[in-house]
């Protein structure tokens, strides 16, 4: 759905399209993995803490650690003083213990991650999926892996954009190894995936890319908004956030990245329809317009008044 005219002429002048990853490239419904409790931690014990903390989140992974909590009967107490650090993580109390969770670099912080663990990680990322670091009290619980697949049409719709001598880019707050494996997966090398972006660092790139040409920027989050506002083009996927449909300019009704490429082939062919009808009419009238006004008449070229008007 183009919302205004001017939407479907940008999406045929479109040079660069930035795509968030989580809910646009990938189906935006993560799955835990793996589970790497540290020594002396049971996977319950893991668990219990890592559900208690999440559940108050409203980040997908979030909701992958506590869609895998239930399937194992695991309760989850409720925390105090929750708080969410984004781009880093999440922490809050639980019976008056200072837990949190989130990336290596945010965890480093409150405990020492064993080098084992560290390895694990460093393993985990490289496969693609995004590890979790959980710890209470200046101590670390575990890492926790989740990984969000593809959308099935993503290599696609990435391919048809190449094709179509469209630079495509990924954004992503994920780690850069986790990034570049999701990245290849979808058909992008390394230099055509920006990640470790905070959620308000997103307008920022777009600012950035918007140096080197027209950009649409194509994502379904809250997170999102600002970006989209920001780009050229802002295509918002059907199924995300009202803000992000709100804020974009174009709304991708089946949620398929495939109507990305589809978006802008029909913005080309309106503009090429738009060029030759102005070519056809300029053709016509500067060669009658003259004739009509009587240039030719010393050579008794002439036109009907009908015609001349």
């Amino acid at each position: 759905v183009f919302k205004t005219a001017s939407s479907l002429e940008a999406a045929g002048r479109t040079q660069i399209v930035a795509l968030d990853k989580t809910g646009t490239i990938t189906s935006g419904e993560p799955r835990v993995t793996d589970i790497l409790p540290a020594e002396g931690v049971s996977e319950s014990e893991l668990l219990t803490l890592a559900a208690s903390l999440e559940q108050k989140s409203e980040h997908p992974l979030a909701k992958a650690v506590l869609a895998y909590a239930e399937t194992e009967t695991i309760a989850c107490p409720d925390v105090t003083d929750f708080a969410a650090l984004p781009g880093n993580g999440l922490s809050a109390r639980l019976d008056g213990m200072e837990i949190y969770g989130g990336n290596a670099e945010f965890i480093a912080t409150k405990a020492s991650v064993p080098a084992e663990l560290q390895a694990e990680a460093a393993r985990l990322a490289a496969e693609g999926k995004t590890p979790l670091f959980f710890g209470g009290a200046g101590r670390l619980m575990g890492v926790i892996a989740v990984a969000d697949t593809l959308k099935e049409d993503s290599p696609r719709a990435i391919r048809e954009l190449q094709n179509m001598g469209i630079r495509v880019v990924m954004l992503t707050g994920d780690t850069a190894r986790t990034a570049r494996a999701v990245g290849r997966q979808a058909g992008l090398d390394e230099a055509h995936v920006i990640a470790g972006v905070l959620p308000d660092g997103k307008e920022q790139v777009v600012r950035d890319l918007a140096r080197r040409g027209k950009v649409a920027m194509v994502g379904d989050g809250i997170n999102d908004a600002p970006a989209l506002t920001r780009a050229d083009l802002g295509m918002a996927i059907g199924a995300g956030t009202d803000v992000a449909i709100d804020a974009a300019d174009v709304v991708l009704v089946n949620s398929r990245l495939s109507d990305v490429p589809a978006a802008v082939r029909l913005g080309r062919a309106t503009l090429r329809n738009i060029h030759e009808n102005l070519f056809w009419a300029f053709f016509y009238n500067v060669i009658c317009i003259p004739i009509a006004a009587g240039v030719l008449i010393p050579f008794g070229v002439t036109l009907d008044p009908m015609f001349g008007a």
